[in-house]
């Protein structure tokens, strides 16, 4: 299959870009600057230029990644239309080339957690708990999650999808390499107030280009549906019963139904219509030297087994 995806340079770009190429696919990767997995260079923003690549590629499928990718890192006013801009012109261009897949990256952020008094009504959250955005960021992945169903109305020969990837983590920052937030995927499980603001959802960045594969080839996948894309356990090491109220006291009985190692998000509808599971976790991944500090950092002093 021939496949264009934006962002291709990207932090998960990079990955989905190889993922796909190792499964065989023909892959064309845009991005507004050269670099690794880039093919074609172009200003997503400019809808003539879009257009001219994308009917030059002539894609299959378009797997849309780009966009201002962390909130707040720009003006509002930025984010919001950057993101929307963006994915209305990508998704415009890619049909208009003949694409019959598109699928679009949106975030778990348009559910509004961390907002003042937010209380979730239950948990784990599924693709039926309502958008409540409260941020330009979380608010541009509604509208362009909007844009997907819109386009899936409006195109019925075309398959589209858009999905709400994790807290993305990459195999070299399983193996030390700073964050997106700067810090490691260690001090996130020794300092859970890190992973607290995300409610400790994570995916690996390979599990996200598996899923990516496997959504193109499930040919009787629903147009115009959502997905929640995480691993299956927590970025913690204690269970979220116990540590989501601290952080975010309006989850305390949502959290009573997530012991052990159960993540707050469901990603049991993208298994459902793809036959995708996610299967890597930090218990996995993590670098041994890491697991061995965490293992020593969840021990006493004098060695006994904490209770």
């Amino acid at each position: 299959m021939r496949i264009a995806v934006t962002g291709a340079s990207g932090r998960l770009g990079r990955t989905v870009v190889g993922v796909l190429a190792d499964a065989g696919h023909d892959v064309h990767g845009l991005d507004r600057a050269p670099g690794t997995g880039v093919a074609h260079v172009v200003d997503l923003t400019d809808a003539d230029a879009t257009a001219h690549v994308l009917r030059a590629v002539s894609p299959d499928a378009l797997v849309h990644l780009a966009a201002i990718a962390v909130p707040f890192s720009a003006p509002e006013r930025d984010i919001f239309t950057v993101n929307t801009s963006m994915a209305f012109t990508a998704i415009e261009a890619a049909v208009a080339a003949g694409a019959t897949r598109v699928l679009v990256a949106s975030s778990p952020t348009v559910l509004g957690y961390g907002t003042p008094g937010w209380t979730p009504a239950t948990l784990p959250f599924d693709e039926s708990v309502p958008s409540a955005p409260s941020h330009a960021y979380a608010l541009s992945k509604v509208c362009v999650e909007e844009t997907v169903g819109a386009f899936a109305r409006s195109a019925p020969s075309v398959r589209f999808a858009s999905f709400r990837p994790c807290y993305i983590i990459t195999p070299e920052e399983w193996d030390g390499a700073a964050t997106q937030q700067g810090h490691t995927v260690l001090d996130r499980l020794q300092d859970p107030a890190l992973a607290a603001v995300s409610l400790f959802n994570y995916v690996d960045a390979r599990d996200v280009g598996e899923f990516v594969d496997a959504w193109l080839a499930a040919d009787d996948a629903p147009s115009g549906a959502r997905y929640f894309v995480g691993a299956p356990d927590a970025l913690a090491t204690r269970p979220l019963d116990e540590l989501l109220p601290l952080f975010h006291p309006g989850t305390r009985e949502a959290a009573r139904a997530l012991s052990g190692t159960a993540a707050a998000f469901d990603s049991s509808a993208a298994t459902r219509d793809t036959g995708w599971v996610a299967h890597r976790s930090w218990r996995t991944e993590l670098h041994p030297d890491a697991l061995a500090a965490l293992a020593a950092s969840a021990s006493p002093p004098d060695g006994r087994t904490p209770r």
